[in-house]
């Protein structure tokens, strides 16, 4: 179902993503199978499980990613393949719905670590910038590393006319996934822009991608490392348009929020004959307060020590770089590794 969103409704619609990702139904699939696998989430929160070795340490960890369309699932996995062959802890990854969801699941200690974007990390921390996080700051939230820069993608198909962010007034957006950091930048961004009147849908980038490809909806917003999985999938069979965001308008982004830097999604990305100028905010590995640092120190050892067994977003994640654009407090086990 479609709604309009002015702009007189954008606070209180932040705040509910807020509220959605802090404040969702414990158990909501009931247990979780006691081997380690790779599961996902259907419809909120989990209940997790884990087991401990002789010692009474935990050795089964629950790793919070995103949605399996976007790039936090897939390079979730990855790490998960390179922790569990460094180290004798096994990561059971989530697919969710990404960043506030994301935080919400550490701060009530349902995840042990997740991915999260650095703009969503800095609100929940300092209890700002979302209404749902306002004045109730995330205490327990501590920052691991930072991984790659994560882009702002306004995705059309060329023959809905859409060419400038001018062009999304009155449009059919869908938003992304309810409580995640996608639709926490898409409201600021349309925000921004002086987009005030549309029409929103929420899904993640799979379904929204179908719905693109059905006319279901005119625009969708992705934020992740590019290539998006989901969007080349579209771009093998629809023409697809990356609505720039470039001059006055990216400027204005920028001013909006203190998280956005210049990006550009390359010529050839989804069959793009040109480069698409566009805003990205910073992807990073988070976890909470509780976690031992002996754990933090080996699960952040084994990925930025085995790189090169990786295959996504390689050109950006490096210990060397690590710290880039951290934006809350480095938990005392990542601050033994970097040093």
């Amino acid at each position: 179902m479609t709604r309009k969103l002015d702009r007189r409704e954008f606070i209180a619609a932040t705040g509910a993503i807020g509220i959605a990702g802090l404040a969702g139904c414990t158990g909501g699939n009931g247990d979780e199978e006691t081997t380690t696998t790779t599961t996902a989430a259907e419809d909120g929160d989990e209940t997790t499980t884990t087991t401990a070795d002789g010692d009474g340490t935990e050795t089964r960890l629950s790793w919070h990613a995103g949605g399996t369309g976007g790039t936090y699932f897939p390079l979730s996995n990855e790490f998960k393949s390179v922790v569990e062959a460094n180290t004798d802890f096994t990561l059971q990854v989530q697919s969710t719905g990404a960043s506030v969801e994301n935080v919400g699941s550490l701060a009530r200690g349902n995840a042990d670590f997740a991915l999260i974007q650095n703009d969503v990390a800095f609100f929940a921390k300092n209890g700002t910038g979302i209404e749902a996080f306002q004045d109730n700051p995330v205490e327990n939230l501590s920052g691991v590393a930072t991984l790659y820069p994560e882009t702002i993608h306004i995705v059309t198909l060329a023959d809905t006319g859409i060419e400038q962010p001018s062009d999304l007034a009155g449009a059919t957006i869908n938003t992304g996934d309810l409580g995640s950091g996608t639709q926490v930048n898409a409201l600021q961004i349309l925000e921004a822009l002086g987009i005030e009147d549309f029409s929103e849908q929420n899904t993640g980038f799979s379904q929204a991608s179908d719905q693109l490809k059905n006319g279901d909806i005119d625009a969708a917003f992705v934020v992740g490392g590019w290539p998006v999985g989901a969007i080349e999938e579209l771009g093998a069979t629809e023409d697809v348009r990356i609505v720039p965001i470039e001059g006055e308008n990216r400027q204005a982004v920028k001013d909006a929020a203190p998280f956005y830097a210049d990006d550009e999604i390359p010529s050839g990305t989804y069959g793009l004959e040109s480069p698409a100028p566009t805003v990205s905010v910073q992807a990073m590995i988070a976890t909470n307060a509780e976690q031992p640092e002996a754990t933090v120190e080996a699960v952040t050892e084994a990925i930025f020590e085995n790189v090169d067994d990786l295959t996504i977003k390689t050109d950006f994640i490096s210990k060397e770089t690590a710290q880039d654009g951290m934006s809350i407090d480095l938990h005392p086990g990542a601050q033994a590794y970097f040093g």
